[in-house]
């Protein structure tokens, strides 16, 4: 039987690990289709296999990993029906978010988020932006709305969705593209404007540009799974006419 302290000590490192990796992962170190080798992860942690694998078994739950016969784990390249199926997900979340929020956010509450969407968009607008920290920080808005929307269940629903998001994003940073000028303090009036539907519309909005730019730039650098992929037709080969 192990004792409580060998168990905790366990569950402890398993969460080391999972960070780790996640992070390697997030930062684009680890980039999209990437080999993982449990053993050499091991060795850099300087801690057994067991915590890694059951960190990896955590990570291909969140969709970040995926592990094939023969092929071993790697980091996972996604394809655009699962970029589709995850945005229409988000869309769901972030659409009601946006309507709770309007519903229910104090002024004080309102205000923070205006000044949180116009520090957003003066990120994006930098000539030499740091595309991790936009990132880091438009996450902290669509938490904050949610947050403020006061349905615990819907921010964990959330902040798991925007850790596949950071993935994506980071992992095509080349291809990018600062988006309009306004879009955040855009979407913010929206919020704060106490029209729900309004609301609502704005966020949608937001979400379908989010996935297209995903999918432009995935697609741009060749980092979805399914555009790696050629498929060609064989034409049927006419008779040949033998002469007598």
């Amino acid at each position: 039987m192990f004792s409580k302290s060998s168990k905790s000590a366990a569950v402890s490192l398993t969460a080391q690990a999972h960070e780790r990796i996640r992070s390697a992962i997030l930062s684009g170190d680890l980039a999209l289709g990437s080999p993982i080798s449990g053993r050499q992860l091991a060795g850099q942690f300087d801690m057994s296999l067991l915590p890694v694998a059951h960190a990896l078994k955590q990570l291909e739950a969140d969709g970040l990993v995926e592990s094939r016969p023969r092929s071993g784990t790697m980091v996972r390249m996604p394809t655009s029906q699962d970029i589709r199926g995850h945005y229409v997900v988000r869309e769901a979340l972030e659409t009601q978010a946006a309507r709770l929020f309007a519903e229910k956010a104090a002024a004080a509450e309102r205000n923070e988020v205006q000044e949180m969407a116009a520090e957003l968009d003066a990120l994006y607008a930098e000539p030499k932006r740091n595309l991790q920290k936009a990132s880091r920080t438009h996450m902290a808005l669509h938490h904050r709305i949610a947050e403020c929307a006061g349905c615990p269940e819907l921010l964990r629903a959330i902040e798991k969705s925007h850790i596949l998001v950071l993935n994506w994003l980071y992992n095509s940073a080349a291809d990018f593209h600062a988006p309009a000028k306004r879009w955040h303090r855009d979407l913010a009036a929206a919020l704060t404007s106490g029209d729900p539907d309004a609301a609502e519309r704005k966020m949608r909005e937001h979400v379908r540009f989010g996935m297209e730019t995903v999918l432009r730039r995935l697609t741009a650098s060749n980092k979805l799974s399914d555009t790696s992929l050629r498929v060609f037709s064989r034409q049927r080969r006419k008779p040949v006419k033998h002469k007598r």
